[in-house]
């Protein structure tokens, strides 16, 4: 038997070599819960349609989320951390989406936000879930996003359900109208749309009048409307971003058509308003964000406060501010989760904002849980007068 000090002088080498060990794990296991930090900054990661015929709604939301970080970064970032913003261009394009995640991932970002549109949300599902990337903030109210709830997918905006809802609630209540057909892109965003329509209709046993189709990042809206128009319907909800809903709006009225027409918030108001303001005289637009004039919301204050000192400044929009507010989200997050950053730490930071107060006024709260990762359901019905988006009160007055 060894002598009880050499024993002491091997028991002692082996706690030292194990700690040695020990304390090189953490590092290694760091790189695969905190991808995207160092000491001193924390890098996320935007695939969106930068480009194409949805540029809009990508650079929009972009330049929204860059005003925010612009301001926590000249006030010395998030727990010390600066932010850093790696975007990429998947140009509203599903066979783009796998290829702008690899670059994300290659890039080595910590969480992923501000994506732009359902039929490539649907596409970065799966990809977030397998490499446990948080993914917080999309420009869709897509059901598929928050039904099931996924781990790694949160939300921030009303769904499409809730948009939906209220459009045939204040057309059926409000207005007496009771044939509504619906015109859709068709693909997940259309066919998640119509699935909307279909079932606030279904609560006053009714279904559309007639349905018509048109194709993704196309403008051929033609057919659709035909068989839409047959139906001779009161109202017409057209589903789709600015280009086709801006055909559609100029086909029907120069064939002096003129049924009441809606649309949700993905149109992108100011872009429909920047190609065809005459055309969109009337629409109904549902909004996820209250108006950008509302400074009196401390927030929507702080946005145009930013956007204006933010590099490449451009005018307000309910996209860029839909971005503003998915990028404050995500930095109370990141804020909550602590110096000592990993992926789950923020997820669980994510999933335990309650009741939230964020600056749009009392009945704005945000809510996240386990359960639920679909943070708001508030609706703002608009309608565009003389080329302006105004908030409407009472259906009655439109």
């Amino acid at each position: 038997m060894l002598p009880h000090s050499f024993r002491f002088y091997f028991r002692s080498c082996a706690l030292i070599v194990f700690a040695a060990f020990f304390l090189y794990l953490p590092p290694a296991l760091a790189q695969k819960e905190s991808p995207g930090v160092t000491p001193d900054s924390i890098k996320i990661g935007s695939c969106s349609a930068l480009s194409g015929a949805a540029s809009f709604l990508g650079t929009q939301m972009v330049a929204g989320a860059k005003a925010y970080f612009n301001l926590v970064n000249a006030q010395g970032g998030v727990n010390g951390r600066k932010l850093a913003l790696e975007t990429e261009d998947d140009q509203y394009d599903p066979d783009r989406a796998a290829p702008c995640w690899e670059t994300l991932q290659t890039a080595g970002v910590f969480a992923a936000a501000f994506f732009v549109g359902t039929p490539t949300g649907v596409k970065y599902i799966p990809l977030a879930e397998a490499s446990h990337t948080p993914l917080v903030g999309l420009f869709t109210g897509a059901e598929a996003l928050i039904d099931p709830v996924r781990r790694t997918i949160f939300n921030v905006r009303a769904s499409y359900f809730d948009e939906t809802r209220e459009q045939v609630d204040g057309l059926w209540k409000q207005l007496g109208v009771r044939k509504i057909a619906v015109l859709y892109q068709n693909d997940a965003f259309g066919t998640t749309v119509l699935e909307g329509v279909k079932l606030a209709l279904a609560r006053y046993h009714s279904a559309p009048v007639a349905l018509g189709t048109f194709e993704r990042n196309t403008i051929a809206v033609e057919e659709g409307l035909k068989k839409v128009r047959a139906a001779n319907p009161e109202a017409v909800i057209v589903v789709g971003p600015y280009a086709p809903v801006n055909v559609t709006l100029r086909q029907a009225h120069a064939a002096g058509w003129h049924p009441r027409f809606l649309t949700v918030s993905f149109v992108g108001t100011e872009g429909l308003l920047r190609i065809g303001p005459q055309a969109a005289e009337g629409l109904i637009i549902t909004q996820v964000v209250p108006p950008y004039d509302r400074a009196d919301l401390p927030t929507v204050k702080l946005y145009r406060e930013a956007l204006e000192k933010s590099a490449g400044y451009t005018a307000p929009s309910f996209v860029s501010l839909e971005g503003f507010v998915d990028a404050m989200v995500l930095v109370d997050a990141l804020r909550d989760a602590g110096r000592d950053l990993t992926r789950e730490k923020f997820i669980s930071a994510l999933e335990n904002i309650h009741q939230k107060d964020i600056g749009l006024g009392p009945d704005l709260t945000l809510s996240f849980s386990p359960t639920n990762h679909q943070g708001l359901h508030s609706v703002y019905v608009t309608v565009i007068k003389a080329g302006q988006p105004i908030v409407v009160t009472d259906w009655k007055h439109l």
